[in-house]
Parts: C-alpha cells; sequence; structure tokens
C-alpha cells in the first residue's frame, strides 16, 4: 500500500572517511521496502554519537543496512508493506532504525516504529528513539536500576544524559549528574538531577562517596573515568559503558571488580536482533511514552539544521557546546 512518491530522494552521503566537511548532499532512489517495513516521509533525523564515528569510518552498518547515516526518524507513513498489520497510511510515527535517516525517505522496521507521545510534535519526535531505545534497554532492562537506588549519570546535558537523568527520576531513582561548564550543569538540574558535578571544579569520585556511592553509573566518556567509575561505585555497583571519546584502552586495577562485586558492562543497539528491539519499543510504549505524555519527561531539542548542513550539526556535536538533541529537518 503505497501513496504516489518520487523516483528519488535528497540524502547526505559520506564521500570519504573524515571531518563533518565530507558530509555530502546527495540524490538516490527511495528505499525498496521489505513486507515487514513501513516507508516514512521523514521530518526530523536526530543526530548520535554512532553517526560521527560512520563518517570517520569507526563504526561501519551492519549487514543489510543502509550505508546512510541517521539511526531514528520521525514523519510520516507513506507505504506499507504487506505484512504489517498496525500501521496505515498516513500515520505520524517516531522509529528506530538501522540507517537511513539522513533522507527524505527510510524505510523502517514495523516494529521499531512508536506513535508519537502526546504533546510532542513531529519534529522533536525525531530526536526521541536512539536516547530513549539506549537508556531504557541499558540501565533498566539490562542492569535494573531500581526506586531509591543512586545513579550517576555522566554527561548530564548531551542527548543520552538529559534523557537517563528524566528516566532515572521518573522512576524513583535519586539521580548524580556530571558535566561542565555551569551552563551545561544547570540544564541538570532543572532536568531534576538531586546533585550536579562541575567535573572541572569537583572531583566527582569524593563527591558520589560522600552521597553513599552510585549503585548504577552510565558513562559515556571512557578513558580516566573507567578506573575513576570504579572508585565511584557503591558495593554491587553496576557500570554501563557506551561511549569511549577519551579512549578505550586504559591501563587500569580491576581489584574493586573483584572486591565490589561490581558488574562493568555496556553495549551497542545497532547491532541488536530486530526482536530485541521491539520488545523495547513496546516497554518503552507502555511504561515511559506515558510519562512523557504527563509531561513528567520533556524532550530537549538543541538545534534543526536543514539536512543538507549535516556536516554542521556534527560539527556542533564534536564542540560538545549543545544541550540536548541536535536534529536534522528533511522536510520544512
Amino acid at each position: 500500500m503505497t501513496n504516489h512518491l518520487p523516483a528519488t530522494m535528497k540524502v547526505v552521503e559520506i564521500s570519504a572517511p573524515g571531518g563533518p566537511e565530507v558530509l555530502k548532499p546527495a540524490q538516490r532512489p527511495l528505499p525498496r521496502l521489505q513486507s515487514d517495513e513501513v516507508l516514512i516521509k521523514v521530518a526530523a533525523t536526530g543526530v548520535n554519537g554512532p553517526d560521527l564515528m560512520q563518517r570517520k569510518g569507526l563504526y561501519p552498518p551492519p549487514p543489510g543496512a543502509s550505508d546512510l547515516l541517521g539511526l531514528e526518524v520521525s514523519g510520516e507513513i507513506v507505504a506499507v508493506g504487506g505484512e504489517v498489520r498496525r500501521w496505515k497510511l498516513g500515520d505520524n510515527v517516531t522509529a528506530l532504525t538501522n540507517g537511513g535517516g539522513y533522507a527524505e525517505y527510510c524505510a523502517v522496521d514495523a516494529q521499531h516504529c512508536l506513535p508519537i507521545p502526546q504533546g510532542i510534535g513531529l519534529r522533536d519526535a525525531g530526536g526521541l528513539p536512539e536516547t530513549f531505545f539506549t537508556v531504557w534497554s541499558n540501565i533498566f532492562m539490562g542492569v535494573g536500576l531500581r526506586a531509591g537506588e543512586t545513579f550517576l549519570v555522566h554527561g548530564g546535558a548531551g542527548g543520552i544524559g538529559t534523557t537517563a537523568i528524566q528516566l532515572g527520576k521518573a522512576f524513583g531513582a535519586k539521580v548524580i549528574a556530571t558535566d561542565s561548564p555551569e551552563a551545561r550543569c544547570r540544564i541538570c538540574r532543572e532536568l531534576g538531577a538531586d546533585r550536579v558535578i562541575d567535573y572541572r571544579q569537583e572531583d566527582f569520585v569524593e563527591v558520589v562517596r560522600n552521597e553513599g556511592g552510585a549503585n548504577v553509573i552510565l558513562d559515556i566518556v571512557g578513558g580516566p573515568n573507567i578506573e575513576r567509575n570504579f572508585k565511584a561505585a557503591t558495593h554491587d555497583g553496576r557500570i554501563v559503558q557506551l561511549a569511549f571519546p577519551l579512549g578505550s584502552k586504559v591501563d587500569i586495577n580491576l581489584m574493586p571488580v573483584m572486591l565490589k562485586r561490581l558488574t562493568y558492562t555496556g553495549s551497542t543497539l545497532r547491532t541488536r536482533p530486530a526482536a530485541f528491539k521491539a520488545s523495547i519499543a513496546q516497554e518503552l510504549e507502555a511504561k515511559v511514552w506515558p510519562q512523557i505524555a504527563n509531561g513528567r519527561i520533556r524532550i530537549v531539542t538543541h538545534h534543526t539544521f536543514p539536512l543538507a548542513e549535516a556536516g554542521k550539526a556534527h560539527a556542533l556535536m564534536e564542540s560538545s557546546q549543545h544541550v540536548g538533541k541536535i536534529l536534522l529537518a528533511a522536510s520544512q
């Protein structure tokens, strides 16, 4: 089932591995739809850390996935595969993708689509799936953050961080966030963090220990943070590593893992089985979307660039001068 569609679409391609300048506008045929997929006319797509890694040649797409960047989109369904039952033409959705979001149209597994939460605009919804799927699957489904536990979130003002702070608070955790400078710390407080640490002014290990230690730690930094997280964690603490901008190879003392019975884990979302992503979508719709609809969790969009200016969006993200999500608008 389809609307009348154009033969080609505007996209942004990686001309060669490198800096933001390698992202170039281009034209491509529309994606070919599989029977279990829907085709979305993209309103917006989120810019995420894996996009930056793929642009540099460090994060190849999985087999069968589009080589285009873009792991989340929002928009209108304009074609529906023969096996799809829930969605119909004209439905507005937000969706997790395996790639292909930096385009006017994107084919998506129908089970990875979600309705737009009440009160959220179609464009802002383009920055929902990647961070919510990631935080929910790792922190709640994975290491089981519980009400009353202390949750340490590094990089609290970024896309992952703003999501993690709010999810932690919405489900009853005490949240400590790190960031810098003060403008980024302020947004962490506004989103509900109980204690915010400017890591350039204070030692987060000392502060967290004085607060009784962290039961769960979400780290997107790596490098020297890895061993320091072991020190900040309480006994039976769970540490989730989601990125390594300061390095994944470190000389480290692992003794605290044994003495404190720590769990140190991490994951990437893109290569997880489709059925697992579908199960995350179901939990988000049941447990998290109502929290967004009632205003308990708000969506933080920093800036929206036109699709053709993807390079500027990547440069902004790499500068860390943003708060919340950076989006690309595929249609005006």
